[in-house]
This record gives structure tokens, C-alpha cells and sequence, in this order.
């Protein structure tokens, strides 16, 4: 069984950066997929980004494409979000999750293939 766990989350004015990250424990982290959801209010689940056990294939959705990037350091079991040049639109509950697999190079956007998830982290933006 694995734990995630997110943190980094807060508000920040449009234009400015967070970072997020996702601490694992209880798995071999280097074995799984991860990724990166938000769920807005009134909106459904997307996938921002993922990243392949050995973070070297990306995802980006279009929408943070350019503003966002996903990295990974096996050696810490964590997996980081970094955001920048945030819009109020980007105002969230950030999640990851983690999806195993034998594949180095597999990574997916869909929520159904991941096996596990974090509590979350909200990130406001403000206008």
C-alpha cells in the first residue's frame, strides 16, 4: 500500500509560482507512474501533468503547458509540481497519484489507471 502525501499548496497572487510536492512512502516509488490532477469547484478531475518512472516521458495538459513542470527524484520518493505563472483560473485542489507499472517509459492522463491518490492541496489564486 501506498501513502502520498501533497503539500506546498497556498495562495498566491496571479502571476506568481508555487511549488507542490507529493512525498511517497510504503512502495518502491521508482515502480510507479505518477501524476498530477486538480479538481476546481463545479469543474471535473484534470490531469495537469505526468512524468514515467524515470522522468523522462512528460504530459502536459494545454491549459499549463509551459507554465507547469513535473520532475521526480527517486532517491526522495517525491514527485514536485512546479507552477508558474499562475491565473486565477488555475485555482484548485491539487492531487497526485501514483500508477504502477513495469514500463520506465509509461506515463497516463487518465485518472482510471492510476492506483493510488493523495489527500490533496488547495492552491488559490488570486486576482
Amino acid at each position: 500500500q501506498v501513502q502520498l502525501v501533497e503539500s506546498g499548496g497556498g495562495l498566491v497572487q496571479a502571476g506568481g509560482s508555487l511549488r507542490v510536492s507529493c512525498a511517497a512512502s510504503g512502495g518502491t516509488f521508482s515502480t510507479y507512474a505518477m501524476g498530477w490532477f486538480r479538481r476546481a469547484p463545479g469543474k471535473e478531475r484534470e490531469c495537469v501533468a505526468a512524468i514515467s518512472r524515470t522522468g523522462t516521458n512528460l504530459y502536459y495538459a494545454d491549459s499549463v503547458n509551459g507554465r507547469f513542470t513535473i520532475s521526480r527524484d527517486n532517491a526522495k520518493n517525491t514527485v514536485y509540481l512546479q507552477l508558474d505563472s499562475l491565473k486565477p483560473e488555475d485555482t484548485a485542489v491539487y492531487y497526485c497519484a501514483a500508477a504502477r507499472t513495469l514500463q520506465p517509459t509509461y506515463r497516463t492522463r487518465v485518472a482510471a489507471e492510476y492506483d493510488y491518490w493523495g489527500q490533496g492541496t488547495q492552491v488559490t489564486v488570486s486576482s
